[in-house]
């Protein structure tokens, strides 16, 4: 029987029938089924990934990551290390509150969520991150800027690494410790690379989307599921890469997927609007996106209860903070929404297109 290729509207569209533990996105676009068996497997290969990246028995371990891959985490860290705790990805002073008080030596968190931190450390703080006596710093959850491991590394005084966590579990299934090395899966077969255009495993030349393979899974074990993230150059890696860019229906915005159809959906309820282009940048530590709305009619331009309805459906859409511009000249004709990805990372919205 030929495998099921699934993606993150997939996954979504079973959630009335799925069973078991359900790891759901903030905006329900994907529902991942977790059994027993399933649970204890993702919190293992997690546990397994920060093993290998040198976290131990006397480490105390605090995750600073989104649920549901923030329990996951601390789970994993306190069946390999002396503690593991979940803080959540918000408040940097309560995450230096709670690195201090717990006597932390590991530091789980996204790429940007450290980065901003350490800007917070030294310029509002006045700390001295090498006062946290971190041992280990894990990131995960992000596409990292260049050279972000090895700037943590010398600020910290910490050993940095990377893991690979699915985009539908939150838990690791690959590692690295360094950016110019490949991936290290945690477990053979749980990861390999697609066609973009194609359902079918890649081969030859050009960028390749990252596949988890659900072999062992209760509910999806036919299944191959594409992740939406992108290697640029699979051939230049030797090895499996790290994802440098994402693709698809779904943008990575500060840890989080968010739906280009039901930002889409949502627009279309409100009368008047013509266009819209999403503008995604880091020109700071953090991801910051700009909704830029084009109404059809030049006398809603300047319309405050109209700008009101867009702030309010994107607030019903995504816990991510989404910016409102509103384009100064109507524009009658309709056009198709816009994917502006500064940090070059979104590749487009159809896979095919791209190859």
């Amino acid at each position: 029987m030929p495998a099921r290729w699934l993606t993150r509207h997939d996954l979504g569209a079973t959630g009335g029938s799925a069973s078991g533990l359900l790891l759901v996105a903030p905006d329900l676009s994907s529902v991942f089924p977790l059994g027993p068996a399933d649970r204890t497997a993702c919190v293992r290969m997690t546990g397994e990934a920060l093993a290998a990246v040198g976290v131990g028995a006397a480490d105390r371990v605090v995750v600073a990551l989104a649920e549901p891959a923030g329990s996951l985490w601390a789970s994993a860290a306190a069946d390999v290390a002396a503690a593991g705790a979940s803080v959540g990805p918000r408040g940097r002073m309560r995450l230096h509150h709670a690195l201090t008080t717990l006597r932390a030596t590991t530091l789980v968190a996204t790429p940007t969520g450290v980065m901003d931190f350490l800007a917070r450390l030294h310029l509002e703080f006045l700390l001295d991150p090498l006062d946290l006596g971190l041992g280990h710093i894990v990131l995960t959850g992000e596409i990292a800027s260049k050279r972000t491991m090895r700037h943590l590394a010398g600020e910290f005084g910490a050993a940095v690494s990377e893991a690979y966590s699915s985009p539908f579990s939150g838990g690791a299934l690959a590692w690295r410790t360094s950016e110019e090395d490949p991936l290290t899966p945690v477990a053979d077969g749980v990861l390999g690379l697609a066609a973009l255009d194609k359902d079918e495993p890649y081969v030859g030349t050009g960028p390749a989307e990252l596949v988890i393979t659900a072999a062992g899974h209760s509910t999806l074990g036919d299944a191959v599921l594409r992740t939406g993230q992108v290697a640029a150059d699979p051939s230049a890696s030797g090895g499996l890469p790290a994802p440098e860019h994402t693709v698809g229906e779904h943008v990575l915005v500060r840890g989080v997927w968010v739906s280009l159809p039901r930002l889409e959906k949502a627009l279309s309820k409100i009368d008047g609007v013509s266009g819209w282009e999403l503008t995604i940048s880091r020109a700071g530590t953090l991801d910051s996106a700009v909704l830029t709305v084009t109404f059809g009619r030049q006398s809603l331009v300047a319309n405050p209860m109209w700008q009101s309805r867009i702030r309010e459906a994107l607030r019903a859409l995504t816990p991510v903070a989404i910016g409102v511009d509103i384009a100064p000249e109507a524009a009658e004709v309709a056009r198709p929404g816009l994917v502006n990805d500064l940090r070059g990372q979104h590749l487009g919205r159809d896979r095919a297109l791209l190859t």
